[in-house]
C-alpha cells in the first residue's frame, strides 16, 4: 500500500506478535487524552501548568498534537512526554525555548542522561541493533499522528527511499528506526529541508553502512553465537563512534560559518 493512500486503522489489529513473524512485535496503540486530561496528569508535578501555557508552547511549534475532526486537540504518550521534558528542562536548567528546541530536534527526552553525562555516552547509548525496540513495529497512523507527519511529507521519504514500511496483514507499519526518521524530517520541514534534500544523508548512511559491513561482516556471519555477539556489539559501539565524529565535523565546519 503506498503511503499516499491513508493506512487502514489498525484498531482491531491484534497487539503482540505480528502476523506471520514471531518475533516482530506490534506496538500497543498509543490512546490520545485531551488537553485537560494532561493538565490533570502533569499538575502533580508542575503546579505552574495551564491549558493556556500548553496552548503557547504549541504556538512557538514545541507541540504538534493531532486534532480530531471536530477541532479538538488530542495528546499521545509521546506528546506528554515531550511536554514533561520541555517543563523540565524549563525549570531544572532554566533552558530557554529556543534552546530546548534544539535538545528536542536533537532527541532529549526526560528519559535522556543529564547534562553532566560525557557527550560520547550520551551518543553511543542511543543504538540498539537488536534489542526489543529495534523489532516493534507501529501502524502507520499512529506514527503520523505521533510525528505531526502529514502524507505528502511521508510520501516523499517514501519516494526517495528513506522509509518503506512494511506489510503487515493488509495494514502498513513502520518500525521504531523509521518513526523517528520521519519524527526527524517533520523537524527539518518547518526549515525547509524537503525530502530530496534528504537523500544527502541517506547515501552517507549508505556509505558508512558499507564501511562498516566490511568491518564486521566476518562476526556477523559466524555461526559461534559468541563471536556474533561480541560483533554486535562492537559494531552497536562503533555505530556511535562514527555519529559523534559526523557531529564534531559538522560543529567544526558550523564554527567557521558563525566565526566562532
Amino acid at each position: 500500500m503506498s503511503p499516499e493512500d491513508r493506512p487502514e486503522r489498525a484498531s482491531d489489529a491484534p497487539e503482540g506478535a505480528a502476523p506471520g513473524n514471531g518475533d516482530v512485535q506490534i506496538a500497543p496503540r498509543d490512546k490520545s487524552v485531551t488537553i485537560g486530561s494532561v493538565v490533570k496528569t502533569l499538575s502533580k508535578e508542575f503546579k505552574d501548568i495551564s491549558i493556556s501555557k500548553i496552548r503557547y508552547l504549541e504556538d512557538q511549534k514545541l507541540l504538534t498534537p493531532r486534532r480530531t475532526p471536530g477541532g479538538y486537540r488530542v495528546y499521545s504518550q509521546n506528546d506528554v512526554i515531550r511536554l514533561r521534558t520541555i517543563l523540565r528542562l524549563q525549570r531544572d536548567e532554566f533552558m530557554p525555548l529556543r534552546v530546548i528546541r534544539q535538545e528536542l530536534s536533537a532527541g532529549r527526552s526526560v528519559d535522556e542522561p543529564d547534562r553532566g553525562t560525557p557527550p560520547m555516552q550520551r551518543s553511543t547509548r542511543r543504538f540498539n541493533l537488536t534489542g526489543k525496540a529495534a523489532k516493534t513495529i507501529y501502524a502507520a497512523d499512529d506514527v503520523l499522528a505521533d510525528t505531526g507527519a502529514d502524507l505528502g511529507l511521508v510520501k516523499e521519504l517514501t519516494d526517495y527511499g528513506l522509509v518503506s514500511g512494511q506489510q503487515r496483514a493488509g495494514l502498513l507499519y513502520y518500525d521504531e528506526n523509521e518513526r523517528e526518521i520521519i519524527r526527524a524530517a517533520v523537524e527539518l520541514a518547518r526549515f525547509g529541508v524537503t525530502g530530496r534534500n534528504l537523500r544527502l544523508f541517506k547515501t552517507s548512511a549508505d556509505r558508512e553502512s558499507a564501511l562498516l559491513e566490511q568491518i564486521f561482516a566476518p562476526g556477523l556471519r559466524s555461526r559461534s553465537a559468541e563471536r556474533r555477539k561480541e560483533a554486535i556489539e562492537s559494531l552497536e559501539n562503533l555505530t556511535g563512534v562514527t555519529t559523534h565524529m559526523k557531529h564534531l565535523l559538522l560543529v567544526r565546519d558550523l564554527r567557521k560559518l558563525v566565526g566562532g
